[in-house]
């Protein structure tokens, strides 16, 4: 059997990753493709947690520059977030993978609240624990909510995993075709360079907790290849 790099790990899921092709919404293929791939993790001993964003369904900051309330634009954020991590839930029960959502917004009806000893209990049995609703604080990324929970489990890695790039570049390689692309990097370069990659309030709680981060595109077989240590992507870690 193979060996993977990682035993607990959490995978970052952006909104526009989980659109797929059509750049808005939740695309059924893309959750159906997820749902198998971690699916085949789990027999390797791998203990999987789950962030979602929530970009493909709602953007607070254009919101806010039209003049909405920052914080109300955040909690409605937060909700997107949930709306993914629902459809993400019924991907992978509907293929056999046990599952958990756990929402730091109260909503009893269709989440747990995270509570973190209940979400390691989860992991520890084998199932696959998706974090919806953020930090449950305005004001902070779905990045920091990665960063943040990846601390409180004590997890190895976190895997982000992109819509659209397939690393770290120094410029947005849609709009400039010959921007650089970065293999390894170290936070404090992330940080100092602005690479955008994750908000400093993020970075700055990987690089203090040794937390690993692996950039990379989803496609299909990349989550697997990431947790097998292949080289793939953008690695960021220490100072």
């Amino acid at each position: 059997m193979e060996t993977p790099a990682y035993k607990r790990v959490v995978l970052k899921l952006s909104g526009e990753a989980l659109a797929g092709e059509k750049g808005f919404g939740i695309d059924g293929n893309v959750m159906v493709n997820i749902a198998r791939e971690l699916k085949g993790l789990l027999p390797l001993g791998v203990q999987i947690a789950i962030v979602v964003g929530g970009g493909n369904i709602w953007r607070g900051a254009p919101a806010e520059q039209s003049g909405m309330d920052r914080a109300t634009a955040d909690y409605m954020g937060m909700l997107a977030t949930v709306i993914n991590a629902l459809a993400l839930q019924d991907a992978l029960e509907r293929n056999g993978v046990d599952t958990r959502v756990q929402s730091a917004l109260e909503m009893r009806q269709v989440a747990e609240l995270y509570i973190r000893r209940r979400a390691l209990r989860h992991l520890e049995k084998g199932r696959v624990v998706i974090f919806a609703g953020g930090t449950g604080n305005p004001y902070f990324s779905t990045d920091t909510t990665a960063a943040l929970r990846a601390a409180e489990i004590e997890a190895e890695v976190i895997l982000l995993a992109k819509g659209k790039v397939d690393a770290v570049y120094d410029a947005d390689p849609l709009r400039y075709p010959d921007a650089n692309r970065f293999t390894e990097l170290s936070y404090l370069e992330v940080i100092k360079r602005g690479l955008g990659v994750m908000d400093a309030t993020a970075a700055s709680l990987c690089m203090d907790n040794q937390i690993q981060l692996v950039v990379f595109g989803l496609h299909p077989g990349n989550i697997r290849r990431a947790i097998m240590g292949e080289k793939i992507g953008t690695l960021i870690k220490g100072g």
